[in-house]
């Protein structure tokens, strides 16, 4: 029988996020990271989705250990959840550790936890798997690719990369290793395909740099940063500009202030002495003189930038005399969001600096050309592109194709597809659990498809409660029938309607009462039915709305 590597990924296809994939080989296991994705619209009350590690659960003794290939939430958010399912040792560089580990000891499990660092150029044994790390640049640093190999050969995973010329810590990619890949053999690629629709070549993330140089130059505002926290190499940008103008910087923000933390701890982060100061003291500052680098370049409701648009935030009221540079472009679904706090920004009389033409996002992925360069450097003999909603996915096999490689080596697959790696072919055989959890709170998987649609109804329609007592004896009414709404109209104004509703109420629970003959628990639920069914076509009929309707049935 042929030798097999099974490649199964659980997230990170058809979307934006919650990457994870899964390696298998020998009866070995190892994953390849583990990320969360921002909940939907229509995902009313849910914090973040997660992947559905149902598999990892049920071969969990054959799992080898975990691999990261960097700190970006869409590759480590979901790492404590996991983690309460299956424990697993970590492999990743070092900044990655120190940003795990925050969330580890959020979650109380970091004694439980073995966490090994890597660096680049290092390779761990892991079962029948040999994982070497391969330095690449991104919007984070220490990011990494791996080079998993295996008697059957080499697969290489770039996770999320591209090719810049001058990084800020002049850590360029390692095309070198590559190409010494590409000659050694490569049996497969996995790449990200998140900007396969640009063509050319991303910008370096130093162009941002001379945004912010002309944005402080000859500015007597006090200048306010937010942009992504885990983007120091864009942090650092923003405090070398303070410095050069002499201003102090303030930080705030509970994730923008760790991250920050931990990168001057590990050294990361390039700050002199006695540039820093607490966040309460900037307002006792000329404000010509202060920075402030923030969180809420996304909108966040809680975070510290829509606190201070809404004038909530303990220590920084905005104003006419406040210049805010929002250096980073909005994710996908979160566009609403932060217009609502630019629009709050501007009426508070901010000078808000946004948008493309201000030159102040680069984005960390590789465009076209850089795609190109690493197909063409590892010359794999099958592709699979991960990273990427389906156009993505099939736009990458496009590429790939024009560049020599044959359809049939080319595997899109979906989450929980189970592709099979041969020495002489690719193909999608059988697949496995996979989709998403909902995290809500504390609750991780406990709110469904059915408690979202009640969300959905609910914030659609709002709700109305028709809480009806009943004689046990006879059962007939005691009182007329209350009626409590929420989210659906304004009482006080609408008591004919409430009065007429009161009527079909009672009228209904009469003739239901004449008419049964059952029992009386059963006549219960069949007049909780009844009365449901009258009062939705009721409503439906006078307002042409659709509330959710619950009936209460009370014996006296």
């Amino acid at each position: 029988m042929a030798e097999k590597i099974k490649i199964i990924p659980l997230g990170g296809l058809n979307e934006i996020g919650k990457n994870l994939t899964v390696y298998e080989y020998g009866g070995d296991i190892i994953v390849v990271d583990c990320g969360m994705a921002f909940p939907g619209d229509d995902m009313y009350g849910i914090d973040m989705v997660i992947p559905d590690v149902t598999y990892l659960v049920k071969n969990a003794n054959r799992i080898r250990g975990l691999f990261i290939t960097h700190g970006h939430e869409d590759h480590i958010g979901a790492i404590p959840y996991v983690l309460r399912q299956v424990n697993m040792p970590i492999f990743c560089t070092r900044l990655t550790a120190g940003l795990i580990k925050l969330k580890l000891d959020e979650h109380g499990l970091t004694k439980q936890t073995k966490i090994t660092t890597v660096e680049a150029g290092a390779a761990i044994k892991a079962g029948k798997f040999e994982v070497e790390f391969i330095h690449v640049n991104h919007s984070i640093a220490d990011s990494a690719a791996f080079a998993i190999r295996t008697k059957m050969g080499t697969i290489i995973h770039t996770g999320d990369f591209k090719i810049d010329s001058t990084p800020i810590d002049g850590k360029i990619i390692d095309l070198g290793r590559f190409g010494e890949l590409g000659k050694q053999g490569v049996l497969a690629l996995l790449a990200d395909s998140t900007n396969i629709e640009i063509p050319g070549y991303t910008q370096s993330e130093r162009s941002v740099g001379k945004s912010f140089d002309r944005l402080f130059s000859n500015c007597d505002k006090r200048i306010i940063v937010t942009t992504f926290a885990s983007n120091i190499h864009r942090v650092q940008q923003a405090i070398d500009a303070a410095v050069k103008y002499g201003r102090k910087v303030a930080v705030t923000g509970r994730s923008m202030e760790n991250i920050v933390k931990v990168c001057i701890d590990l050294g990361y982060m390039t700050i002199p002495k006695n540039t820093l100061i607490d966040v309460a003291k900037a307002k006792n500052l000329p404000k010509e003189k202060v920075v402030i680098i923030t969180t809420g370049s996304q909108g966040e409701e809680m975070s510290a930038l829509y606190r201070m648009a809404f004038s909530t935030h303990k220590q920084v009221d905005v104003g006419y005399g406040d210049r805010i540079i929002i250096s980073a472009s909005a994710i996908p679904g979160n566009e609403t969001s932060v217009s609502t706090v630019i629009n709050e920004l501007f009426r508070k009389g901010c000078d808000v600096i946004y948008g493309r033409d201000h030159h102040l996002h680069v984005s960390g992925h590789a465009a076209q050309e850089e795609l190109k360069i690493i197909h063409a450097l590892t010359a794999p003999k099958f592709f699979i592109p991960l990273h990427g909603e389906q156009r993505m996915l099939q736009l990458h096999s496009e590429l790939a194709q024009s560049l020599g490689m044959d359809p049939k080596n080319i595997a899109i697959a979906d989450n929980g597809s189970v592709i099979e790696l041969t020495h002489k072919s690719i193909r999608i055989n059988n697949s496995v659990p996979a989709g998403q959890v909902l995290v809500d709170g504390y609750g991780v998987g406990d709110v469904g498809a059915v408690v979202l649609r009640d969300r959905k109804h609910l914030a659609e329609d709002g709700m109305v409660v028709v809480n009806i007592n009943l004689s046990a004896q006879d059962g007939s009414l005691l009182m007329p029938p209350d009626i409590i709404t929420r989210g659906f109209i304004y009482v006080k104004e609408s008591g004919d309607l409430m009065q007429e509703l009161q009527e079909v109420v009672a009228s209904t629970v009469e003739t239901s009462a004449r008419r049964s003959k059952r029992s009386r628990s059963n006549n219960e639920n069949d007049l909780r039915g009844t009365v449901k069914s009258a009062v939705s076509s009721y409503l439906y009929k006078t307002t042409r709305r659709n509330p959710m309707i619950l009936p209460i049935v009370n014996e006296l």
